[in-house]
């Protein structure tokens, strides 16, 4: 019975929540970023080397019984996939800095300087 307690203390806790959607919008990100490779950045760019090649799609891409395109093509998304959480999480660095810059709190000097200012204010009326 205390393993059972434990285990739904485990699952109860915020952090497994938070890492089961992240797992899911994980997936589902993966999945964009496969199609922009195989239906935009394939298409567009790297047409030209794979018309050369003889091959209409990167996975095609062989040597003997080689399949390196299938390689190629995992390269292409793992880099598109780190470029664009680099910049997100540069952009969330950025957005918690400017959080932590407006919510700062006054040092003692500057609140007691501001209990004065507004002492000195409520004397002269």
């Amino acid at each position: 019975m205390k393993i059972i307690k434990e285990f739904k203390q485990f699952i109860s806790k915020g952090n497994i929540v938070e890492l089961a959607v992240a797992v899911i919008i994980g997936a589902a990100f993966g999945n964009i970023i496969s199609s922009l490779v195989d239906d935009i950045v394939t298409p567009l760019l790297l047409s030209p080397a794979l018309s050369a090649a003889g091959v209409s799609e990167i996975e095609k891409l062989t040597f003997g019984m080689v399949k390196y395109g299938n390689f190629l093509a995992a390269i292409i998304k793992f880099i598109t996939i780190a470029i664009v959480l680099f910049v997100i999480v540069k952009m969330m660095t950025r957005f918690q800095k400017r959080a932590e810059i407006n919510n700062v709190e006054p040092s003692s000097t500057d609140q007691l300087l501001k209990e004065i200012r507004d002492e000195l204010r409520s004397n002269r009326g």
